[in-house]
């Protein structure tokens, strides 16, 4: 997890407000029901279907199928009408409930007397009509149609606002036959623009007057609610009776569908025209008659199907309604709040993590939405918005990821700009992974710090060309510039023939001491090789002395932003360093050590980790501008020792300098 390296509250990040921004336009858009984001919304619905998969409908409805067995022995469709009269007698003898016929009888047929008769004797038939739509255009209601349907509406007024779904005609049964039925009910099955059948629309309205579907109509003469206590809500439901049906402002409702062909019992109609049908099956059940055979193409695409025999749908509408297992939309307010929690607390949690954390994150939320959505539609038959607050949780990811990318590439550029110069490319990557190890800023960081010089350059200067001059000062600082940054160190700055490099920034160490002695010793080592090569090749030899303290110093840019910094240390540990180099001209010592690093250093004296050093104690100098002595070590190289070693002096002498 990120901390926030400029200390500001959650609510400030640029991050986050991104993300509260992108939750509030999700929310515009939800409010505003974005057609993609339905479209997506519906897909997500089927998914809850099949997840949920098939369950076992309630006993009472029974599907009399025109499969392929009554295709093959009673013939092909449509059968004559003397048929289905015969199929309404051995129903209604079998002591059927009520006998709901799928199919349309539009057409004279000199039989209609008849199966007229047969529906009269029966006594329990619901019919279908098929409204049509503009462009296409039909009769208006007829008056039996306008006697027998009908639904009162209450606060038709709402209607002005969202209007209910309206036809522009009719096809009916034949007149004889739709006065002697109990019941009219539509078969209209409209589908959402990618064919999917998923709602179903409980009335449509015709010359200003609401006529209910096929399986409202069933549900109301199944449930025995009497004709005057069933009436329209507008916009909001139907009233039936002591009941409220939830519809949406258009009087559709989501269909429960209980799962693909042959969940409801079928029984074929060859079986119970040739009475191998046990009557006890249908006994007491609402049987309704409608085609399965894929011939008669009576097949609808479903979110659990891909072709459904419409009767089924009215099977599995009845069946809802008579339960009470209704799939209900939450109100758009519900929706609402839910997007703008889990995009304001999504907002607050994702800048505080990496790019790996803030996927993680992602999917998991993802995850707990899809399982809410799920386990709410499973349990409690309610369907939640999941497409608008997913959508924005992926919107809200992909926006800060790509921001905090913007953001941490412009700071690894800066990073990388500012030490690339100063330190080795593995402490700038790992800058650059953890940026918060150093402050841009000045901060006050114990750090060792080493200071070298060259011993009589400048009469070195004087006796040589400034081309001999400069080109065997470049070959002595590449080599000791090399060595410092192979033990890690941070080059400060060249003044001259003398280098200032420090340990412990810009990412600390616990060994900051032990590094700065080891690069004196190589640097030491190193430069005996160079005087050998510069004697071979005829050239003045060079010797230098090094000194190295160790204390706090402020440590950062520092300079005029925009035109010139430098990551340097500043301080009067700096300078105490300073005085100690010069010293090594006085003890004639190659590198002395202050007390303050020599105390740094006994850990790893005493575990072994310095190699064959001695470090033996000289005196207490008072260098010029302190008051305070401080204690002066050298440093050799000596195998007989078997490791490091420190030397104190029998008594600490105690001497004051003038010069520098």
């Amino acid at each position: 997890m990120n901390s926030d390296p400029a200390g500001k509250s959650p609510l400030l990040r640029p991050a986050t407000l991104i993300g509260l921004a992108i939750t509030l336009i999700a929310a515009v858009l939800l409010v505003q029901q974005i057609s993609l984001l339905e479209k997506v919304e519906e897909h997500l619905l089927d998914y809850r279907f099949i997840l949920r998969g098939a369950r076992k409908p309630p006993d009472g409805i029974i599907i009399a199928a025109i499969d392929e067995k009554s295709l093959a022995r009673v013939g092909r469709w449509p059968w004559p009408r003397r048929t289905i009269a015969t199929l309404i007698d051995r129903l209604a003898a079998s002591g059927a409930e009520l006998v709901v016929m799928d199919v349309i009888l539009s057409e004279p047929d000199r039989d209609d007397p008849l199966l007229a008769r047969a529906i009269r004797d029966a006594g329990n038939v619901i019919l279908p009509v098929v409204f049509r739509f503009p462009p296409e255009a039909g009769p208006a209601a007829p008056q039996v149609l306008r006697e027998s349907s009908p639904l009162p509406v209450r606060h038709a007024e709402r209607f002005g606002d969202v209007p209910p779904v309206t036809a522009s005609g009719v096809m009916m049964p034949v007149e004889q036959l739709a006065r002697e039925a109990m019941g009219l009910g539509h078969i209209n099955m409209l589908a959402d623009e990618d064919g999917t059948l998923r709602w179903e629309t409980f009335v449509i309205a015709l010359d200003g007057c609401l006529y209910p579907s096929l399986a409202l109509q069933t549900a109301v003469r199944l449930l025995g609610i009497p004709p005057e206590q069933v009436a329209v809500a507008a916009t909001q439901g139907i009233d039936l009776g002591k009941r409220f049906l939830p519809t949406d402002p258009h009087g559709r409702m989501v269909i429960n569908y209980y799962g693909t062909a042959g969940t409801f019992p079928n029984v074929s109609i060859a079986d119970i025209m040739d009475g191998s049908a046990p009557p006890e099956r249908l006994r007491g059940k609402v049987v309704i008659v409608g085609a399965t055979a894929a011939g008669i193409y009576d097949l609808r695409v479903t979110p659990m199907a891909a072709a459904l025999p419409g009767v089924e749908k009215h099977a599995a509408v009845v069946a809802s309604i008579m339960t009470g297992a209704i799939i209900r939309p939450v109100p758009l307010w519900m929706n609402l709040a839910l997007l703008l929690t889990s995009g304001t607390l999504f907002s607050l949690l994702i800048p505080r993590f990496s790019a790996l954390g803030a996927a993680i994150s992602t999917l998991l939320a993802l995850a707990l939405l899809a399982l809410t959505g799920y386990l709410l539609f499973a349990r409690q038959g309610l369907w939640i918005a999941l497409a608008a607050p997913g959508n924005n949780l992926l919107a809200i990811f992909i926006a800060v990821t790509a921001y905090n990318y913007t953001v941490e590439e412009q700071r690894a550029r800066k990073i990388r700009a500012m030490f690339s110069n100063y330190v080795t490319r593995t402490i700038v990557n790992e800058l650059i992974d953890n940026p918060e190890s150093a402050r841009l800023g000045g901060e006050l960081r114990e750090v060792t710090i080493l200071f070298s010089d060259i011993r009589g350059f400048t009469t070195f200067s004087e006796q040589h060309s400034p081309k001999e001059v400069v080109a065997i000062l470049n070959e002595y600082l590449e080599a000791m510039t090399d060595i410092i940054l192979r033990w890690n160190g941070t080059p400060d700055k060249f003044i001259g023939d003398a280098i200032v490099a420090f340990w412990g920034a810009p990412l600390p160490s616990d060994t900051h001491p032990e590094q700065a002695v080891g690069c004196a010793v190589e640097m030491r080592r190193r430069l005996g090789e160079l005087r050998d090569q510069w004697q071979r090749q005829g050239k003045t030899p060079l010797w230098a002395g090094v000194g190295i303290n160790t204390g706090e110093v402020v440590v950062g840019n520092i300079g005029a932003e925009g035109k010139k910094m430098d990551y340097t240390i500043i301080g009067d540990q700096v300078n105490l360093c300073a005085r100690v180099e010069s010293l090594t001209r006085k003890y004639d010592a190659s590198i002395l050590l202050t007390e303050y690093t020599v105390a740094k250093l006994r850990e790893a004296v005493a575990a072994g980790r310095l190699g064959n050093v001695a470090i033996s104690g000289l005196e207490q100098v008072v260098v010029k501008g302190k008051e305070q002595p401080v204690g002066i070590y050298r440093v050799e190289e000596d195998a007989d020792t078997g490791g490091p070693v420190i030397t104190e002096p029998a008594q600490w002498q105690v001497v004051k300098l003038s010069e520098k």
